[in-house]
């Protein structure tokens, strides 16, 4: 009796010993679940194998750019902002900014709408315009002066290119000869160049965005990339360009540390306001008329110089 006894307590133990551990596996089981769960919520970052068959992890370019105005715009200056809307598809609009001193809270409003970018267009007294290209929230950032513009319906050029497709950019080499030449590279970088698998923007390269530096000035060029010879499609491929639009010009006036605010790095000591060019032509005009009388002075003056005195054969003594 005693060995049956002895013999059940035996498999008791035995089978509580086999229960403790199925349970401690389902909770190793329950752990394993939960942890591939929050793996699937924690965001997946991408690696691509390097050449000793390793991951390496890739940063992904995320650039978006706010793009907005200050009232009192023109027709011209809002076909511009129109025409670098369909260039460039990572941009976001915003309505336009009532007041021209406040621009501090640009960098609130472009961290409101997540954009890491922004351009804004200054207009000043309807007649000139003016461009920041602003790196949000630290910085930096440049003011360029707008001149010699020119919209793509206003040029009606044969070059076309897809809607949201993406384009290459053009470099001058003079972009790498000062320091902030190379800065405004690296600001234009961001901002004019569409990253891969931005919002609205097609998988296709078939413009090139072209800026030059010609008498310290920014020249901005759109053109089309032709694989063919439109005149002869059937025939061997052929690569050109054809120039698309928009067109327009660029002067950098000054260089801030911050955003919109902060120490001047750089000043574009050649360049004069607009304003001033246009207050100097009525000073010269009159300064044209004040040449005009004092010459018909000198003139009346030399004639009273000049005059003979009368004599007893004079035409009134004669004759009169």
């Amino acid at each position: 009796m005693a060995t049956v006894l002895k013999a059940q307590q035996k498999n008791a133990d035995r089978a509580a010993k086999q229960d403790g551990k199925g349970k401690k596996r389902a909770l190793e089981f329950d752990d394993e679940d939960s942890d591939e769960a929050m793996e699937d919520v924690k965001p997946k970052k991408q690696s691509r194998p390097n050449g000793k068959g390793e991951a390496q992890l890739v940063k992904r370019n995320k650039q978006r750019v706010l793009m907005l105005s200050s009232r009192g715009v023109t027709s011209r200056m809002r076909h511009l902002m129109k025409d670098l809307e369909c260039l460039l598809p990572h941009t976001k609009k915003d309505s336009k900014l009532d007041v021209k001193s406040q621009l501090y809270l640009l960098p609130e409003l472009a961290d409101l709408n997540n954009c890491n970018n922004c351009l804004f267009f200054e207009a000043r007294r309807h007649e000139d315009l003016y461009m920041w290209a602003v790196k949000t929230p630290n910085g930096p950032s440049i003011r360029l002066h707008v001149q010699n513009i020119h919209t793509m319906d206003e040029l009606k050029m044969t070059g076309n290119c897809l809607k949201g497709s993406r384009g290459l950019l053009s470099f001058d080499a003079a972009f790498d000869q000062d320091e902030h030449w190379r800065l405004t590279k690296e600001l234009f970088t961001h901002i004019f160049g569409v990253p891969p698998g931005a919002r609205r923007s097609k998988p296709f390269i078939d413009h090139i965005l072209s800026f030059s530096i010609l008498d310290g000035k920014i020249w901005f060029r759109n053109f089309q990339i032709m694989e063919k010879d439109p005149l002869q499609p059937e025939g061997p491929p052929t690569m050109s360009l054809i120039e698309i639009g928009p067109r327009f010009v660029l002067t950098p006036i000054k260089i801030f540390e911050g955003a919109f605010n902060g120490a001047v790095v750089y000043r574009n000591e050649e360049f004069i306001a607009p304003a001033k060019i246009r207050r100097a032509g009525p000073h010269t005009k009159m300064d044209r008329y004040r040449k005009k009388l004092f010459a018909a002075k000198e003139r009346d003056e030399r004639k009273v110089a000049r005059a003979l005195p009368e004599d007893e054969f004079s035409v009134p003594n004669v004759f009169g």
